[in-house]
């Protein structure tokens, strides 16, 4: 088990994921909607939830996501979600919102819960009709023993995905231990105002709705919106979490003299998965971090950060381990943030390549030899202010275009 100490309260633990937290199981099968892989899985808790969610900001939202929003705004908690991959049930119509229904039905059925304490949710190929045969055959054997194991789960969920995407992390609050519990999959289609990409967070924290979606939403700012691949948002993207309060702490609050420390918990599950679903970007052999800092504030930063992230020519640039600042610098002028172009700088590593309106003397060899590392850093500083954000993306390779060019056959 690897493990990491961030703080006197917060340990980082690596290997596991939404099952560590206390009260919490998943498990996944393959019920037929891919050729041979796992497609449906499922995460439970022993009790009702409070529920938090933050949803794609595409107009076309896919079927699930209404179903999802529907069930939380009841009452505010869930009990479950079941999940399928293969198909996103998007673009659907009536037909696909009445599947969607008939997916929560069913499992709501076999846990013995009411409905709307089951989320639904769905990705992969857009504006086909699910084969609800195979999903409600699914649906009444997934929760046989044998297919009870948190690895399946994290499997059923991949559409393109190269690997999975999993953390927990403990917390000391109150004198309780804490847990917080991640897994996303996410690696086309990826880009801020959340993107292809599910995320599931569990946690046993007692905390209310009002104070866990606030958290949420800040966290989520700062770590799945702060990601690209591709400029794509999907119509399917969502990120849920769930806390069944089984640590028994006194309820988290804004005021709770540990809810900062809750806070970046949450970070550290986000971010670590926001990253990995970056590293894991459709054909990527890197993972790119843009590092903004001496911004007016951080609305600003964040922009001049996803502008860079999210330029093919720079992403191309660091592909071929070409280190033209050039495009940089032009990314960070076309941002729409109002900058002094004699004040910036750009370092690539630890290399200065542009300053003061000009390029910088630098060893374009010892550069290019960096570039080749998996884990590129650009630094910005626009020397105007005191905020910084931090964006991540990778580069962009021959094997994207493959990968999309025939990602329905």
């Amino acid at each position: 088990m690897t493990q990491a100490l961030t703080s006197k309260k917060i340990v980082i633990l690596e290997e596991e994921s939404v099952t560590f937290p206390q009260g919490f199981k998943a498990g996944g099968l393959h019920c037929g909607i891919k050729r041979k892989r796992l497609d449906l899985g499922y995460i439970v808790s022993e009790k009702p939830a409070v529920a938090a969610g933050v949803y794609t900001t595409n107009i076309f939202q896919a079927a699930p996501l209404l179903v999802t929003q529907e069930s939380i705004a009841k009452e505010n908690k869930i009990q479950a979600i079941i999940v399928n991959s293969g198909n996103a049930n998007a673009c659907t119509g009536e037909q696909g919102l009445k599947d969607a229904y008939e997916m929560q039905k069913g499992f709501a059925a076999e846990l013995g819960v009411q409905e709307h304490l089951v989320a639904v949710t769905s990705t992969g190929v857009i504006g086909e009709l699910l084969p609800m045969d195979k999903v409600n055959s699914g649906i009444k054997q997934i929760l046989d023993k044998e297919n009870e194991n948190e690895l399946f789960f994290k499997q059923a969920i991949l559409t393109t995905d190269t690997c999975i995407k999993q953390i927990a992390v403990q917390l000391q609050i109150d004198g309780k231990t804490i847990s917080i519990g991640g897994a996303a999959k996410g690696s086309g289609m990826i880009h801020p105002n959340m993107a292809t990409m599910l995320g599931f967070v569990t946690t046993d924290a007692n905390i209310a709705h009002e104070d866990l979606l606030f958290a949420l939403k800040d966290v989520t700012n700062q770590t799945f919106n702060m990601i690209t691949v591709d400029g794509d948002t999907s119509t399917n993207d969502m990120v849920l979490v769930m806390a069944n309060g089984l640590a028994e702490n006194n309820p988290l609050t804004k005021d709770h003299p540990d809810w900062e420390v809750f806070k970046e918990g949450l970070k550290i599950v986000c971010e670590s998965l926001a990253k990995k679903i970056a590293r894991d970007g459709e054909g990527a052999t890197k993972l790119v971090e843009v590092q903004v800092n001496g911004a007016f504030n951080t609305a600003e930063a964040s922009a001049v950060g996803k502008s860079i992230i999210s330029s093919n020519l720079v992403k191309t640039a660091i592909y071929g381990t070409d280190p033209n600042w050039g495009r940089i610098v032009t990314a960070a002028g076309y941002s729409g943030v109002p900058l002094e172009p004699n004040k910036l700088k750009v370092s690539i590593g630890t290399y200065t390549v542009f300053e003061n309106g000009l390029p910088s003397s630098f060893v374009e060899e010892d550069v290019k030899q960096y570039l080749e590392q998996e884990n590129v850093k650009i630094y910005i500083d626009l020397n105007q202010g005191d905020s910084s954000a931090t964006a991540w993306g990778c580069d962009l390779t021959y094997d994207y275009v493959k990968i999309n060019a025939s990602y329905r056959t």
